[in-house]
């Protein structure tokens, strides 16, 4: 979704600094092309979302080349997708430290060169809200960076800086496709009957709320469905996850037999 959220800003003429472990050159292609199309400019910097002085060095240098950003998104992310009884402290570690505390990092370098005017938009998601079988730190990383985003809203709501809290359900993007290799299958399951929205949409709504200053972008009706009904009927959303979870675990359980069989 960064990539595809750049190159939008990139046709439209707008200059990108990306901030990254690694610039794949697939992804180099498709930001040439792009900055090629809407005659601006991009460049990246090598950053470690995990290292708070790696972090508050990038966003400097970013900002020395094209000045202070009209807008800031964090992207960075990972998601691990085991049982609590499968997962190992430095997985659960892995995961908080890169969703949550490195939305933090990103935040506490770029917020004091942020003018009024201008936007800083972290991605969360649909988990932030529901959770899922099998999510205990992606869920609750997520879960934090909601909190967070809603912590700036309230200290800097008068500062004429405006912040965005993103949160997508499943979108078609690498970390689904190596995630549903290695997922829990129940886990799997339901996230199935969430639906999973392609890059391109998920993207162009996101972009269109960022436009707009939305604070909470949603992308797809289902989505917006859930964590509706996961706000105000809790427990009856709690029911269906759970009759469902059951569903699922009776259904693998036959199939295993039977292979077994």
């Amino acid at each position: 979704m960064g990539l595809g959220i750049a190159c939008r800003l990139l046709r439209r003429g707008e200059n990108v600094s990306v901030l990254d472990l690694v610039v794949p050159p697939t992804a180099r292609a498709s930001l040439n092309e792009a900055a090629l199309q809407g005659q601006a400019k991009w460049h990246s910097v090598e950053m470690d979302i995990r290292d708070e002085a790696n972090v508050q060095s990038a966003v400097a240098e970013a900002i020395a080349l094209f000045g202070p950003p009209g807008l800031a998104l964090n992207c960075a992310g990972i998601v691990l997708n085991k049982t609590i009884s499968a997962m190992k402290g430095e997985e659960f570690a892995l995961v908080v430290d890169i969703n949550l505390n490195g939305s933090f990092y990103f935040v506490h370098a770029v917020l004091p060169h942020l003018l009024p005017g201008s936007r800083l938009a972290l991605i969360a998601s649909v988990a932030g809200f529901t959770s899922n079988y099998a999510y205990s730190a992606y869920g609750a990383s997520k879960f934090g960076v909601i909190g967070l985003a809603k912590t700036l809203r309230y200290e800097y709501s008068d500062s004429g800086i405006g912040i965005t809290c993103v949160c997508p359900p499943e979108v078609e993007t690498p970390l689904v496709f190596k995630e549903r290799e290695q997922g829990d299958p129940v886990a799997l399951g339901i996230k199935a009957l969430g639906g999973c929205l392609s890059a391109d949409y998920a993207c162009d709504k996101i972009v269109a709320g960022l436009d707009k200053g939305t604070w909470m972008i949603i992308p797809g009706r289902r989505a917006k469905g859930m964590v509706l009904l996961s706000r105000l009927l809790p427990e009856t959303f709690h029911a269906v996850m759970a009759h469902h979870i059951r569903k699922l675990r009776r259904t693998l359980a036959g199939k295993i037999t039977t292979t077994e069989t």
